[in-house]
């Protein structure tokens, strides 16, 4: 019998195959990772016909069937994000997801993207909370419970919650640039609507006694990627948030891409993944204190002064969006997606190597693409890091990256022996 938390990669017949190497959901530890649904009716495998509502609901349909497959239920969903191709198409997929949702609401991130696979409307993703646990034969706290928490310090919303804790993290509902009292978008520029998002972000992480240092992972949506000098000047006065974190210069794992949209016309949509060292009830005490986050960088992939390569806290490390940079230049590699991919994946198997894991403990792939049509020619690169297609996947095309690039990864990592307690 293993003493260590497992990979369980699983799939159904009652939910659509994977267009691409992947698995619909897999388990580690506490958390199961499911891959991006798309509008495919699992029994043509094609797309459900007519508009947006049937999109979304066939969306959320296969989300179930995976749910239920592994033994849960929709309420046990952590976080849902919502790609559409139409901002406008948003009330229409929120009047399906309130179907799914009726009194618990997840957390909950929407974005609209330049393009999504098979040319769908809408795809959907759900992290959903796992209680046994994944050690082989040996099941875990099953009892845990969701800390759900919402404060009036930031944005309320009947659609999400702000934070929904479980185990040892905290899962944000994306902020947009909204002044809580007012419940309007800030009105002036790029900069006073990213200092707003990162205020909702540190008041809801106060209302749960949760410090701004204990972000592991931040996401930035922009309108506008040639606003992201302005963002970081303002990122750069929220982090490091602490003498401690000053003194070590740590800042969490990030990804940053442009969309095509954003709810209410935003500038900026701020996303974060928090490490909950307390973890949830009834989690026995010598398990929830004293936990730490973990970050590392290394030479053999790009470094950046903005974030940390991975960051680890308990069970899971958190890897920055990789570009295709080859770290011994410092510059992109030639302009063919098929060399940018692999400079990428090459760039996370150096991470991932330098912490001493391997590609085989990767959980989930978030792949963002400048054009969407270069999906085949990537995973011709995708397969040779990837030979079982284990991890779960997301693929969007996004209006811009970073440096131009045709691509950019993300990834998150099992960690097996997790991150010790504070000596």
């Amino acid at each position: 019998m293993s003493n260590y938390n497992a990979v369980a990669a699983r799939n159904t017949e009652n939910a659509p195959k994977g267009i691409g190497p992947y698995s619909q959901t897999v388990a580690f530890s506490h958390y199961n990772n499911l891959s991006a649904q798309l509008p495919i009716d699992p029994k043509s495998g094609k797309l459900v016909a007519g508009g947006i509502k049937e999109q979304a609901k066939q969306c959320f349909e296969n989300i179930k069937a995976v749910v239920e497959s592994i033994d849960h239920v929709m309420s046990d969903v952590v976080r849902i994000t919502i790609f559409v191709k139409n901002i406008k198409d948003i009330d229409a997929v929120d009047e399906v997801y309130k179907t799914f949702f009726p009194t618990y609401v997840p957390t909950q991130t929407k974005v609209a993207v330049a393009a999504l696979p098979m040319d769908a409307m809408v795809q959907i993703e759900a992290l959903v909370s796992h209680g046994e646990g994944s050690i082989p034969n040996a099941p875990q706290s099953g009892d845990l419970i969701k800390l759900t928490n919402n404060t009036v310090n930031a944005p309320l919303s009947s659609l999400s919650t702000q934070t929904v804790a479980f185990s040892h993290y905290n899962n944000l509902s994306a902020q947009l640039p909204i002044e809580p009292k007012s419940g309007r978008i800030v009105v002036d520029g790029i900069k006073e609507q990213t200092v707003q998002c990162l205020k909702n972000v540190k008041a809801i992480l106060e209302s749960i006694d949760v410090s701004f240092d204990n972000i592991v992972k931040i996401n930035i949506f922009l309108k506008d990627l040639s606003d992201i000098e302005a963002v970081n000047e303002v990122y750069t006065t929220f982090f490091p948030d602490s003498a401690i974190a000053r003194a070590v210069a740590y800042v969490p794992a990030r990804t940053t891409v442009e969309v095509s949209a954003l709810p209410m016309d935003a500038l900026v949509q701020i996303e974060a993944v928090v490490a909950h060292g307390d973890g949830t009830p009834p989690q026995i005490i010598e398990d929830r204190h004293g936990i730490i986050i973990e970050a590392n960088n290394t030479e053999n992939a790009p470094i950046s002064s903005l974030s940390t390569q991975t960051v680890a806290f308990s069970h899971y490390n958190h890897l920055s969006a990789q570009l295709p940079i080859d770290p011994k230049t410092g510059k992109m590699v030639a302009n063919k997606v098929k060399d940018q991919a692999k400079q990428c994946l090459e760039n996370i198997k150096a991470i991932v190597e330098s912490i001493d894991h391997n590609m085989d403990e990767v959980v989930k792939v978030n792949i963002f693409l400048k054009n969407i049509e270069d999906i085949d020619a990537v995973d011709e690169i995708y397969t040779t890091f990837f030979p079982s297609g284990t991890p779960a996947r997301r693929t969007v095309a996004v209006s811009a990256l970073p440096k131009d690039a045709l691509i950019q990864i993300d990834v998150v990592v099992a960690n097996e022996e997790g991150t010790p307690p504070i000596a």
